[in-house]
């Protein structure tokens, strides 16, 4: 962190926020607790930690933070599945919840996916830890956040019909179809797609079958056509 960086991060500590890190990556949630986590010096207090789907909604909803950084691939559903699940929270007149995504990924279909959830930004995991710091407390007074790469895609993506926001085919599957679909795809076995994703190889089989007729295509070779055309894979 640069001397800048650090003196930015001080002048936020007489502010507070209260965070969850919801990442399926133990080491990076350490990492990211380490950098941000003084709170102190930086103002953010990290209030919970979740691996999958199923613990960051627990999580969200017992500590009530103000904001959740979150992922984008989860073990259980995704982002997305987080955000549709703590809809109410994010809609809650008083004291929102305030989703920040914070991903590897700057695909196009994870960062409109999310946006489209409720997510107040995307940042990518090449972020500094004193943006990152002043991104928390901008998504917590309501502001919306992109890296510098994604904010003018964003706006392309939400202004052009091509975009993958108006994609109606992609968008009658669920985040755990895309998921699926996109595997599929890249050529992995029903075995190695349940591995991937901490599900049976019989959820794989229905997950596939369920894109396949939403989609009215007959195979997977199909499927990745499908999916190569619109940049998914």
């Amino acid at each position: 962190m640069t001397t800048t960086g650090v003196q930015e991060a001080g002048e936020t500590a007489e502010r507070r926020v209260r965070v969850v890190l919801v990442d399926d990556h133990r080491m990076f949630r350490t990492g990211v607790q380490a950098e941000i986590g003084r709170t102190d010096e930086t103002g953010v207090e990290v209030v919970g930690e979740a691996a999958d789907v199923d613990q960051a909604v627990a999580v969200i909803h017992a500590a009530r933070p103000e904001v959740v950084l979150l992922d984008v691939h989860l073990p259980g559903g995704g982002g997305v599945e987080v955000l549709r699940r703590c809809a109410a929270l994010t809609a809650a007149p008083e004291d929102p919840v305030r989703f920040l995504a914070l991903s590897v990924s700057d695909a196009a279909e994870d960062v409109i996916g999310v946006i489209r959830g409720g997510a107040r930004g995307y940042v990518t995991k090449t972020i500094t830890g004193a943006d990152l710091i002043a991104s928390i407390f901008r998504v917590q007074e309501g502001d919306a956040v992109f890296s510098p790469r994604l904010a003018g895609f964003v706006l392309d993506a939400f202004a052009s019909t091509d975009a993958p926001p108006v994609d109606e085919d992609l968008d009658r599957l669920t985040q755990r179809e895309r998921e699926v679909l996109r595997l599929i795809a890249r050529g992995y076995a029903y075995k190695e797609i349940a591995k991937q994703l901490f599900i049976s190889v019989k959820t794989v089989e229905s997950h596939v079958s369920a894109v396949l007729r939403k989609l009215q295509l007959s195979n997977r070779h199909e499927l990745t056509r499908w999916a190569t055309a619109r940049r998914l894979v």
